[in-house]
């Protein structure tokens, strides 16, 4: 529903085009009337509108003061005038339309339909800014899928992974384990240094779990686990733990 404010100094054309909105936008929802500069001013920033239809010459002054003066500004604006040559000054105020009396019906529906478009466009512009944002940042967690229920673990939960064929299972600080059906490579892109890292083909532990380890390549873990490091990662892992000490 839009909340909306009328602002005509002539009651008959605000009857008028309440009626009309009933009839062509179902989900208007009229909130208030103002017929002056002053009551206009109060009604908007009290009540906070999503829509405005806003006469340009009231009884004390104009749509245009109304504008100026007001503190809340966050609203669709469309014009209804009479007077055809206030169009590019109207336009200036960023109004959606500019509806001149007597007021057609077909083009207040033609408004209401671009009003639906453009917040359509800023839902899409902020959906998307929120996915730039969060490709931007680094995961605080994984999602691990099993037969019983999808577990959301947070990535400082893990101790360490160990797999056998295609499936992996994560080893957590709370004591739980959680076996998924899926090889370890798959979750490699989000389990990397420097908080993890691949000591062997069929383990990945995380540094921050390691309680020892000896130049013979056996790593002690928090959860009094022992898991060895291949021939091939010794001298990765050994310069590894020496940039982190």
């Amino acid at each position: 529903m839009y909340k909306t404010i009328i602002v005509e100094d002539e009651k008959r054309i605000s009857e008028a085009l309440s009626i009309m909105l009933e009839m062509v936008a179902p989900d208007i929802q009229i909130i208030a009337y103002a017929e002056s500069v002053d009551e206009a001013v109060k009604l908007i920033d009290r009540l906070k509108p999503d829509l405005v239809f806003m006469d340009i010459m009231l009884q004390n002054g104009t749509g245009f003061d109304v504008l100026q003066q007001i503190s809340f500004n966050s609203f669709h604006l469309i014009f209804t005038t009479a007077y055809e040559q206030h169009a590019i000054n109207a336009f200036k105020y960023s109004a959606v339309d500019y509806l001149l009396k007597p007021i057609d019906p077909d083009e207040l529906k033609t408004a209401i339909e671009r009003i639906a478009l453009l917040q359509q466009r800023v839902l899409e512009k902020q959906q998307l800014a929120e996915l730039q944002d969060n490709l931007s940042k680094t995961p605080d967690r994984i999602i691990l899928p099993t037969q019983e229920a999808m577990y959301v673990v947070k990535l400082d939960q893990i101790i360490r992974c160990e797999t056998s064929g295609s499936y992996t299972t994560f080893f957590l600080t709370d004591g739980r384990k959680i076996m998924v059906s899926k090889p370890l490579k798959n979750y490699e892109d989000m389990l990397e240094p420097p908080l993890f890292f691949r000591i062997h083909q069929s383990h990945l532990i995380n540094i921050n779990s390691i309680v020892s380890y000896s130049r013979e390549g056996m790593v002690h873990m928090n959860d009094k686990s022992v898991v060895p490091i291949s021939r091939g990662k010794k001298e990765q892992f050994f310069k590894l733990m020496k940039e982190e000490n």
